[in-house]
């Protein structure tokens, strides 16, 4: 008996460890052709797994993921090969699919469940009150869905070498106070969360769909959806049209949604989400037509306010150390919340790494544009983010650079690396500027395109058309925290829940 007991206990054990059992999941499109589903969630990155495993509590779920799975990928899952995924992207089936915007900043977007999750540096910091309150979302539900999402993703990183160094040098360079481990965001220096373990496993968004119902979610992978279906009054969305993401075929499959209660609900992303509703007909008129697209709702501001965080990064590794890959762990945040300032190592190849001292401006005053480019759903569509083009992002790009040079030349940073100093400084209005201008470039935190109040309501419906919701970060008018993947996690499971009480 005893023998009986200790299995039983190893068992579950294995069983805890491992998560609660994950949904169905298929990359065959026939096996969900023409069924019908309460709920269809176009995007299974960031906020989607998390809606979906929130939805099956009561309702069937599919979800549709133009990526494939993360699971066994030692890409996604093994931190030391953190950062590698961005080196190693395709045209079709890369974890990372890279695009460059029209200002012709080079950039990354998640493909594979878990979405970007999957592919960033795993640092978890909640939004400000600020911002919640601005949301207009339910604290104390907020609270529970945060807390709902770190019970099951998010440790507490033992600190690397250069992550201590690093946090030294944000303290010397005054960004005080030290606030130590926390999840909140507020000024000074701190130790985030982050979504690898103790082990160094990565756990995305993805994990969050096992504790859902699974028998109440199906997962689609390696899907692009092409359209949104509408009834024959084209008021109300009934379904979607997909085709599969590989780029061998064009054969477009259905799937609908139930005729009483259903809704689709697109968690595609900031580029995803206004590229789809554009490809089905809501969206700018004139440009719709561009392209003879049939205007289902002329939604103007589809695809406007995009906003990207421009950024700097300061390279301080001479070679001479050449450090292992190491995504960040300590921030540090400025008065205001004005400037989040991190450090990382990323590889540059399979052999060699570059370490950088990195900041963002948290509220960019410019904005930018999604516009399609063509009407094939595989391909990124055009975004322009116009960096730094407001006076006031460019005035703030040179006190940034003034910031990351104080810890870049701190007495602990210098020391470790080996290096002088009396490096010459930029300084001066017109050599900062310039310094910004040449060396801008994206922290991957873009958002906007479906901004709340503009293209969808504050249910997150779609303005004009019925059954029809976004939700991700492209509802978002400015980057939630230190950044915004504990906010798009925790928002897939608040908008669950608020569904599941609208029922």
């Amino acid at each position: 008996m005893s023998h009986f007991v200790f299995l039983f206990i190893i068992s579950m054990f294995i069983n805890l460890s491992q998560g609660a059992q994950m949904p169905y999941m298929t990359t065959d499109p026939k096996e969900v052709s023409g069924k019908s589903f309460d709920y269809i969630v176009v995007g299974g990155g960031t906020a989607g797994c998390s809606l979906a495993a929130t939805l099956s509590e009561k309702y069937s779920v599919l979800v549709i993921e133009r990526g494939g799975s993360p699971f066994g990928d030692p890409l996604v899952e093994d931190k030391k090969y953190y950062g590698y995924s961005l080196i190693n992207t395709d045209e079709y089936s890369s974890v990372a699919q890279s695009f460059t915007s029209v200002d012709g900043i080079k950039n990354h977007r998640g493909r594979v469940l878990g979405g970007s999750s999957a592919i960033n540096g795993g640092f978890y910091s909640r939004a400000s009150d600020e911002f919640v309150k601005k949301a207009g979302w339910d604290k104390d539900l907020v609270q529970e869905s945060y807390k709902w999402v770190e019970s099951k993703v998010v440790f507490m990183p033992e600190l690397t070498r250069w992550q201590s160094i690093v946090q030294f040098g944000f303290l010397e360079a005054g960004f005080y106070p030290y606030n130590g481990y926390s999840l909140e965001h507020t000024q000074g220096t701190k130790i985030g969360g982050s979504i690898f373990d103790q082990c160094g496993k990565r756990h995305t968004s993805a994990d969050l769909l096992g504790y859902g119902k699974p028998n109440c979610i199906t997962v689609l992978l390696n899907a692009t959806v092409k359209s949104i279906i509408f009834d024959a009054n084209k008021t109300r969305a009934v379904g979607v049209r997909f085709m599969e993401s590989d780029g061998n075929s064009s054969k477009s499959y259905k799937v609908h949604v139930e005729q009483h209660r259903g809704e689709v609900i697109l968690a595609a992303g900031a580029l995803g989400s206004p590229q789809i509703l554009l490809l089905s007909g809501i969206g700018p008129e004139n440009h719709l037509n561009d392209f003879d697209i049939p205007v289902i709702v002329n939604l103007k501001e589809v695809g406007k306010q995009m906003s990207d965080n421009p950024a700097i990064s300061l390279l301080v590794d001479r070679f001479s150390q050449n450090l292992t890959v190491d995504p960040p762990q300590v921030v540090a945040i400025t008065e205001g919340f004005k400037f989040i300032l991190q450090s990382l190592v990323l590889p540059t190849n399979i052999t060699t790494t570059r370490t950088a001292i990195s900041a963002k401006i948290a509220f960019p005053k410019s904005k930018g544009r999604l516009k399609l480019n063509n009407t094939n759903p595989r391909e990124n569509p055009s975004v322009t983010f116009n960096y730094l083009e407001n006076k006031a992002d460019l005035d703030a790009c040179q006190e940034m650079v003034l910031h990351l040079q104080h810890v870049a030349r701190s007495k602990t940073v210098t020391f470790f690396l080996g290096t002088q100093a009396q490096d010459k400084l930029v300084a001066g209005d017109e050599e900062l500027k310039k310094f910004c201008i040449k060396n801008v470039r994206t922290y991957y935190h873009y958002h906007g395109g479906c901004v709340v109040g503009s293209v969808v309501n504050e249910e997150y419906k779609v303005n004009g058309v019925k059954r029809l919701r976004v939700v991700d970060g492209s509802t978002f008018e400015e980057s939630p925290g230190t950044n915004p993947m504990a906010t798009v996690l925790m928002l897939g499971r608040y908008q669950g829940i608020k569904i599941l009480k609208e029922h």
